[in-house]
């Protein structure tokens, strides 16, 4: 999570200004718990607990879920980031703001895929089988919480929230992402491209396609024998050129990439002369070790 020095974060800064609090997510690092099970741990009533999950939610910091349990449904208290950077005004400069969007991983607007290759939903998988790219077509698609393909791409359309008199300073994106090995293979790299309004902006080489234990939010029906999580990539466009993970990967500026469009085109590819050709999954809320889908925050000053 990045946030901002801004009166619009102080839930941020709230939830985190409690002991009480601060051991909830110390616990939550550990593995999910029901709230009842937080509740014990903590030596605290059901209805303080509650008061206290619901500041942790609201900050973006835990995520909660009802599920099935004995004599109704119980709910789950997960985290949803493992770490929180803060960014302070620029000496000199306007009053930085932001612009967050957030797009499902089964919401792209145009695909080309190759097997081995799926999506999968929470409950199970979209067409009922692997390795069909024509389920990329299938209405369940828009609930695919993962999806994976050997060589090819995936767009998506966002929306862009900027106004005229805003100047845009910083865009950034981050997702969680693997290759796509078959089974699983921790050794199995993949170089990643990433295009902004048809401009490439960098390449991420995945170092593998991660499993043997179970992510953090997984469902419990898919089976430990395939890919399980991935790496949360964060790519910034600056004025100085593109980052990924604190490495500039390209020169490509936010004046390059037709900030200012209404909507903005985002690509994932592998690409087929790639020198590691190893596929790609991604990740979105309730597959994986980030609760998140594919997420946009452009920062700008007034």
């Amino acid at each position: 999570m990045e946030i901002i020095i801004s009166e619009d974060n102080l839930p941020v800064f709230e939830a985190l200004s409690s002991p009480v609090r601060i051991k909830i997510i110390e616990l939550l690092t550990q593995q999910p718990m029901i709230m009842k099970d937080l509740a014990s741990a903590v030596s605290l009533s059901n209805s303080i607990i509650t008061m206290h999950v619901k500041k942790l939610e609201k900050a973006g910091i835990i995520h909660i879920e009802m599920i099935p349990g004995k004599g109704g449904g119980q709910k789950l208290c997960s985290l949803s980031t493992d770490r929180i950077d803060i960014a302070f005004p620029i000496k000199g400069s306007s009053r930085i703001n932001q612009h967050t969007s957030s797009v499902m991983v089964g919401h792209y607007t145009d695909f080309d895929v190759k097997p081995t290759c799926g999506l999968a939903t929470k409950q199970g998988l979209v067409g009922g089988s692997f390795d069909e790219p024509r389920y990329f077509l299938n209405a369940e698609r828009v609930d695919a919480k993962i999806l994976w393909f050997s060589q090819g791409f995936v767009e998506y359309k966002v929306p862009n929230y900027l106004m005229d008199n805003e100047i845009p300073e910083e865009l950034d994106i981050s997702m969680e992402l693997a290759s796509e090995a078959p089974l699983t293979n921790d050794n199995w790299p993949s170089d990643i491209s990433f295009y902004l309004n048809d401009i490439k902006i960098g390449m991420w080489t995945s170092p593998g396609d991660f499993g043997g234990t179970r992510g953090r939010y997984t469902p419990e029906w898919w089976g430990l024998h395939i890919n399980q999580y991935g790496l949360l990539v964060r790519i910034k466009i600056t004025h100085a050129g593109t980052f990924i993970d604190g490495l500039k990967v390209s020169d490509v500026t936010i004046d390059d990439v037709s900030i200012r469009s209404l909507q903005w085109k985002f690509r994932l590819a592998v690409e087929e002369d790639a020198a590691n050709v190893g596929g790609l999954t991604i990740y979105g809320s309730g597959f994986g070790n980030y609760y998140q889908d594919i997420a946009f925050k452009l920062y700008y000053r007034t």
